[in-house]
């Protein structure tokens, strides 16, 4: 008997003692009424799974499988999701304050209108994934693989992108401010109309990146190629601070900030994650 049956006889009793949850059941099983995790499930096979809504308090879903799951609205608040597998699972208007998918698979998701506040996605891979218009203060993405992925209105305000591969990426209309950009690779990345306010880009790759309309208002330019890079004009280079190292397209220069760089404020830290809880509902169907 597998540990999520087993969860599953001990926890069944609960649905007598959680008010409405048998008729919400009864009224609807094509999407689950109220759903929530806590304790341990490393390496519970989710693949699927029809999870709208669900709730992952303080959980410990370690190298899970969630393959192509139905995730839409799910809360994962303080929960640890490291190596999981969450390939084109659908994430859309989902909340992941605190949550820890560092080294997760994430290629071909959906998180489009998603809260990704103090989450951490370090090294995780997120090739194509859908964040446009997501909300990602203080997210870490530090060394992760975003390449085509979509960031369009989305609000990115001191994360972390240091050392992250994003060739393709679209950042279009994206708040970047005090955002770390450091050592990635932006080749044919689409900044177009971005903010990137007092951003650090020192040691990144621009290659063939688009910058028209962005706003680089002190944004830190030193040491950094852009003699390939499109829709620079002498106005924006203007706004921000580079060194005699910077290149900068033709016909074009670069100047240094008057006075002392300011660095960019460091992403907050994840809030801790809640004591763990036990399964209290489920739909009867999982």
């Amino acid at each position: 008997m597998t540990r999520l049956t087993l969860a599953l006889a001990t926890l069944a009793a609960l649905f007598a003692l959680t008010p409405g949850v048998s008729e919400a059941m009864a009224s609807d099983r094509s999407v689950a009424k109220m759903v929530s995790f806590g304790g341990s499930c490393a390496k519970c096979e989710l693949s699927g799974r029809q999870l709208a809504g669900a709730r992952f308090i303080g959980a410990d879903f370690t190298a899970a499988a969630l393959v192509g799951s139905d995730l839409r609205g799910a809360r994962f608040l303080g929960s640890a999701f490291e190596r999981a597998d969450l390939t084109r699972a659908d994430l859309s208007d989902s909340q992941m304050m605190g949550a820890n998918f560092q080294a997760a698979t994430l290629v071909d998701a959906v998180m489009n209108s998603a809260a990704l506040n103090g989450a951490n996605f370090a090294g995780a891979r997120l090739n194509r994934v859908d964040l446009r218009d997501a909300e990602a203060t203080g997210a870490n993405f530090a060394r992760a693989d975003l390449t085509d992925a979509r960031f369009d209105d989305g609000q990115l305000h001191a994360s972390n992108l240091a050392g992250v591969i994003a060739r393709g990426a679209r950042f279009v209309d994206a708040q970047l401010t005090a955002a770390n950009l450091s050592g990635g690779r932006f080749d044919r990345a689409d900044f177009r109309d971005a903010d990137l306010a007092m951003a650090n880009l020192r040691g990144a790759r621009f290659d063939g990146a688009d910058f028209r309309d962005a706003g680089l208002r002190r944004a830190n330019i030193s040491g950094v190629d852009l003699s390939s890079a499109r829709g620079l004009t002498q106005d924006q280079l203007d706004e921000a601070c580079g060194d005699g190292a910077t290149r900068a397209p033709k016909g074009l220069v670069v100047r240094a900030c008057g006075g002392r760089w300011i660095a960019p404020p460091a992403p907050p830290p994840p809030p801790a994650p809640p004591a763990p809880r036990h399964l209290v509902a489920l739909d009867e169907r999982f």
